[in-house]
């Protein structure tokens, strides 16, 4: 089991997407915020740097336009980004994480040690033991790479995450046909039938997070089983869920 509650309360981004709260989104603020909240899980973006460090951040540029991947880590730091090593060594141990993987174009011809795929697997044998992780990605083959590397008993499960408006019954397919242990799926892959989908992801084996819905859709959700809800509105959320818990 990857969710102990029904449905789980994700902090999108720390405390939730932009400015949500009044902190930047994968800040250390925000992520810390959210540890206060009361929420069991946050999740977070991360990508390579030029030298090989994993920094916190969803876009592929930074504020001034730059891609991610052309700056060392030193350099971004100087910008007000986060590195992975930074956020996990202050939030407490209670607090489970997702990290959505970025992979970027050089992952495709790159040495495999540079990639984004062995920079994740490196990170996550560091942690190991430490926390609960949900490693996910769009890109299918970063939890298929840790599947294969990565120990039984590492206590680490792994997720696809698919785009705005994909359908329901590839994605399901999908992660169940790759061997995931969750499939993420934007709120408007579930509108249409979200008990039928949800069946038969849990037949599959799989777990469901949906991302990002508001409190009312996430009570909804929760009505058809789902088992975590990544959201912007933690409070609002919090409280529309509150005796669904």
């Amino acid at each position: 089991m990857i969710f102990e509650y029904k449905p789980s309360v994700v902090g999108h981004r720390g405390s939730g997407a932009n400015q949500a709260g009044g902190y930047q989104e994968n800040s250390l603020e925000a992520f810390l915020a959210a540890a206060v909240s009361g929420v069991p899980w946050v999740e977070l973006d991360a990508r390579r740097s030029s030298d090989g460090e994993l920094m916190i951040w969803h876009d592929p540029a930074t504020p001034d336009g730059d891609l991610i991947g052309t700056h060392t880590a030193a350099e971004l730091s100087a910008a007000g980004i986060a590195a992975l090593d930074e956020v996990l060594s202050v939030l407490p141990a209670s607090l489970s994480v997702n990290v959505d993987v970025k992979t970027v174009l050089e992952d495709a011809t790159d040495p495999e040690h540079q990639r984004t795929h062995a920079l994740v697997a490196r990170a996550l044998r560091r942690y190991r033991g430490t926390r609960r992780f949900l490693i996910s990605s769009f890109d299918p083959s970063l939890p298929a790479y840790l599947k294969e590397r990565m120990a039984p008993d590492d206590d680490l499960a792994l997720g696809l995450i698919t785009e705005v408006r994909f359908s329901a019954g590839p994605a399901v397919s999908a992660a169940a046909n790759l061997g995931m242990d969750a499939v993420c799926l934007h709120v408007d892959s579930l509108r249409t039938e979200p008990e039928r989908v949800l069946q038969f992801a849990h037949r599959s084996g799989l777990e469901v997070m949906a991302w990002s819905p508001d409190p009312e859709l996430a009570v909804t959700l929760a009505d058809a089983g789902v088992d975590a809800v990544c959201v912007d509105d933690i409070p609002g959320t919090l409280a529309a869920l509150g005796g669904l818990r």
